[in-house]
């Protein structure tokens, strides 16, 4: 990799774990996108010294680029631009025009009740204006201005990239970011690289890495890729970075893990299951019945945009007499084989079907814990239903290990690659 980053996210909300950290992820993303091999994401408080250290751990880590988010606000405790200035030992200046700039934002957020005349308001815009000398101000998509700093070769030290903390703001500032001289001489030096990722599922993290280990023993060049497996809501990603010139390395990676993995592996194109599942759906109506879950199935099928035209709605049947009463599952059918059977998840499936007017239907019943397990259910037991119209509703019965939120979670996912298991051995699907 010919360029390193390193990313500081400041904020003592985020240190003590009131806010869940959005911006490192975020950016870590983008910057692989471009090229750029992120070594590192620490997180400090909103202290001078705190961020200091960070700072001279990166530039001692050998960082082309550094990237800061956070603590660029009005405020006292908002200190990264004068803590950033007096690592690299730069004055800060006040930058007339960016402090105009500001003040004038502000006036149209808030024209009636704001004095920018009034002391505290002015010395609170005035502070935002200051930037390092050398440095570039980058427009705020908020009120707060980023800021570029130039490496300093002396030093040395790297260039860093100062960003606002709200995610919408460094968001929106990122294009603008990236595109100033200072940040665009450190990408231009960057890799062309390529990432790709494949899922599968119902594969061990243990044995891909043995396939890994043969891979490796058997592929020459295999050292050129960059290889990281992570094992989310029962599914194993893959994500494989590597120089353009080593694509034919990767493709005869994808050659091997798919002659020993290949029922395992459901997608090599970095798709989803939900991704999937709507294409597979073509057109088709889903709705959702659900127990043990209780609601997270119709979540995750709901979660982006547009899903409206494919979701038709769901029921949480947690109890017996809502089963009954909300998708008409006999009660006599509870009462002799159970809540969590699977003549019960068909039931619940095909209510769905016919209650919520749609193609397919999808349900869950079963035990999450931690109590409620018995020697013949015991907890993590969960019966599933796919019911699509004009096929006979499916079953099976599943146990997952772990606790009441892993048990949810496993079955969750489950639950969406049987409906895609069904979907395409259905009549209809294609």
């Amino acid at each position: 990799m010919s360029v390193r980053a390193g990313i500081v996210v400041t904020g003592t909300e985020v240190l003590t774990g009131r806010i869940a950290d959005q911006n490192g992820p975020w950016l870590s993303e983008q910057l692989l996108e471009l090229g750029v091999d992120v070594a590192h994401i620490t997180i400090c408080g909103d202290r001078p010294a705190d961020l200091t250290a960070q700072l001279r751990f990166l530039a001692d880590q050998q960082m082309d680029l550094i990237v800061t988010s956070g603590g660029l606000g009005p405020t006292a405790d908002d200190l990264t631009v004068a803590t950033v200035a007096e690592f690299c030992g730069r004055d800060l200046q006040l930058d007339p025009a960016l402090e105009d700039h500001i003040a004038g934002i502000i006036r149209r957020w808030r024209p009636d009740t704001v004095d920018l005349d009034d002391g505290p308001t002015r010395i609170g815009i005035r502070k935002q204006a200051h930037v390092p000398v050398g440095a570039t101000a980058i427009p705020p998509t908020g009120t707060a201005p980023g800021v570029a700093v130039p490496a300093t070769p002396d030093e040395p030290l790297p260039t860093i990239l100062i960003l606002p903390g709200p995610p919408v703001e460094l968001q929106a500032m990122w294009p603008t970011a990236i595109a100033s001289p200072a940040i665009a001489e450190v990408l231009s030096r960057a890799d062309d690289l390529t990432q790709e990722t494949i899922r599968a599922y119902g594969l061990h993290e243990a044995e891909l890495a043995e396939t890994l280990r043969r891979a490796d023993d058997s592929i020459p060049g295999f050292d050129a890729l960059e290889i990281t497996t992570c094992l989310r809501r029962g599914e194993l990603d893959m994500v494989t970075r590597f120089a353009a010139d080593d694509a034919a390395i990767y493709r005869q990676l994808l050659t091997f893990l798919t002659e020993h993995h290949g029922r395992q592996i459901f997608s090599t194109d970095g798709s989803t299951i939900e991704d999937q599942l709507i294409a597979t759906l073509d057109g088709r109506l889903i709705a959702t019945a659900e127990s043990c879950t209780g609601g997270l199935i119709a979540a995750r099928l709901t979660d982006r945009p547009g899903s409206s035209t494919y979701v038709t709605g769901g029921v949480v049947s947690y109890s017996n007499e809502a089963k009954s009463d909300l998708i008409d599952v006999p009660a006599e059918l509870i009462a002799s084989h159970g809540a969590v059977s699977e003549e019960v998840a068909a039931a619940m499936a095909e209510g769905a079907l016919s209650r919520l007017k749609s193609d397919v239907a999808v349900s869950t019943t079963g035990i999450a814990g931690p109590a409620g397990g018995t020697e013949a259910k015991p907890v993590g037991t969960v019966c599933f239903g796919v019911a699509v119209k004009g096929c006979p509703t499916y079953t099976v019965t599943r146990r997952f290990p772990g606790d009441r939120e892993r048990v949810r979670s496993l079955t969750t996912t489950a639950a969406l690659h049987l409906v895609v298991a069904q979907l395409e051995r259905s009549p209809a699907a294609g």
